[in-house]
């Protein structure tokens, strides 16, 4: 089962984005979803980046006005 590392929404246009670990590893894989739909998926060597990545990504969308999802 993947792991949910957070989801975000932007009120104005409905849209919801989420950043998950996949099972397995090494490699890690760290994807993330638009609206139900996978954009993306990166392959990291620990853990550590992954996450740092998904914060990095995470930072990058709150500046841009999406907020924390429930």
């Amino acid at each position: 089962m993947a792991t949910v590392l957070w989801r975000l929404f932007k009120a104005a246009t409905k849209d919801r984005t989420r950043a998950v670990i996949l099972p397995g590893g090494p490699p890690f894989t760290l994807a993330f979803f638009a609206n139900d739909q996978m954009d993306r998926a990166e392959n990291y060597d620990t853990m550590d980046l992954a996450v740092f990545r998904a914060d990095e990504i995470r930072r990058s969308l709150e500046a841009d006005g999406w907020k924390e999802d429930e």
